[in-house]
């Protein structure tokens, strides 16, 4: 890391590249001391398709956050996204052997690298292993079992996925821009860390991360991770509908979208009026907003349908008592909250990223969930390190570089 207590999310979205470097207190508390953002060149729907663009934009972002923290950045938690991401469910059991019958944390190791094993596409590569629950000589529903008594535990996890060519790409991007991983994380993950309450995370909830050229998409359940996977749409491509529709360049639909944008034309008053450039930007014409509304509305329609589409395909059958938390740069839309709430027929909030210290209100936004996500998943990750015998923090140390080691090897 830069520092002992210095943790670092780097967000490799499709419209942005956000660094943030957090400070982390004796008790635990992150607090901002740099921001650096850059918009991304060489990404499209989460999928890499310029080395040099996205190796440059990566580079002005984090030398921005060090000029800002005082840091020199050489490692960060990074989020990984794109529509070739999935997850799947499997098991694992193992024996307790000691004679006292103890759940111990090697024992909980040694059940997680049991349920890891999986038949994979050979394109593929685990970035992530989220426990759901385990089960003890029979007993389901346990969240924690070390201490419990038994001799037969059962683990079952949700394992995410990405592909190894993805994954590789990426790999050379951060190398290229002197930045090494920590870890992976899936965006839906980090993104839950800064937006979810601990009791929607308990009742069941839906996390929607709305991204540029991605939505993040994410089911949690009793505390943790059921489902997650990532579809190919996100405001790109509202904004492009602004476009075509209005016969305006990309930048200044953008802006109108930004400014004016509302999902629902009804709410709209007919005598308000956009002022709309022209493809020259020389001439420009008056359009009312309830037309850009009602431009934006189908769009938004599709991706909630999608959305629904995606739940069905989780095959989860709970009733989400904690509702849709939806996230991301492109959910500020006026009447947004309320066409999903009324698509979904789930109570919907808007998530942003507000319990940390230092956070400028720029960043307080919900296009900046992710970053500061994998920067909290970070604070925790030392935490837990900071706090382990001596031993522990040796083995750990020492599994991260062997980590290290056989990634380079499959590279």
């Amino acid at each position: 890391m830069a520092g002992q207590n210095i943790v670092v999310g780097l967000d490799v979205g499709t419209t942005k590249v956000v660094a943030l470097v957090g400070e982390v207190d004796d008790r635990g508390g992150v607090s901002i001391i740099g921001v650096g953002e850059q918009a991304t060149q060489g990404i499209k729907k989460g999928s890499i398709i310029d080395l040099e663009g996205v190796i440059k934009s990566i580079t002005q972002a984090v030398e921005k956050a060090e000029h800002m923290s005082g840091c020199h950045l050489q490692t960060a938690f990074i989020s990984m996204s794109g529509p070739h991401l999935s997850s799947v469910i499997n098991k694992g059991v193992v024996a307790i052997t000691n004679k006292e019958k103890e759940i111990l944390p090697e024992d909980i190791h040694r059940v997680l690298q049991a349920a890891k094993v999986v038949a994979l596409p050979q394109d593929k590569r685990i970035i992530h292993v989220h426990p759901r629950q385990y089960t003890v000589d029979g007993n389901e529903g346990i969240m924690d079992p070390i201490g419990m008594a038994g001799t037969r535990l059962e683990a079952e996890i949700c394992i995410v996925t990405a592909s190894a060519t993805a994954l590789q790409n990426l790999l050379r991007c951060l190398q290229r821009a002197d930045i090494q991983e920590e870890e992976f994380i899936p965006a839906s993950i980090a993104s839950a860390e800064a937006v979810l309450l601990p009791a929607e995370r308990d009742l069941g909830c839906l996390l929607v991360d709305i991204g540029g050229g991605t939505t993040e998409f994410a089911i949690f359940d009793q505390g943790r991770l059921w489902y997650t996977s990532v579809l190919p749409v996100g405001g790109n491509l509202i904004t492009s509908d602004i476009a075509i529709g209005l016969r305006t360049p990309v930048e200044v639909a953008e802006n109108i979208k930004v400014t004016h944008g509302c999902v629902i034309p009804d709410l709209m008053p007919d005598n308000e009026m956009v002022t709309v450039l022209d493809m020259l930007g020389k001439g420009s014409k008056q359009v009312s907003k309830k037309v850009v509304a009602s431009i934006i509305q189908p769009r938004i329609q599709e991706i909630l349908t999608l959305i629904r589409n995606e739940l069905k395909t989780s095959g989860y059958r709970g009733m989400l008592p904690g509702g849709m938390i939806i996230t991301g740069g492109s959910v500020l839309l006026d009447g947004l909250v309320e066409l999903t709430s009324v698509e979904m027929k789930l109570p919907v909030r808007v998530g942003r990223p507000d319990r940390i210290n230092g956070v400028s209100e720029a960043t307080q936004g919900p296009g900046y969930a992710t970053a500061t996500g994998l920067v909290l998943y970070g604070a925790k990750q030392l935490s837990s390190l900071q706090a382990a015998p001596a031993g522990e923090k040796f083995l750990g140390s020492f599994l991260n570089r062997l980590k290290h080691l056989f990634q380079d090897f499959f590279d």
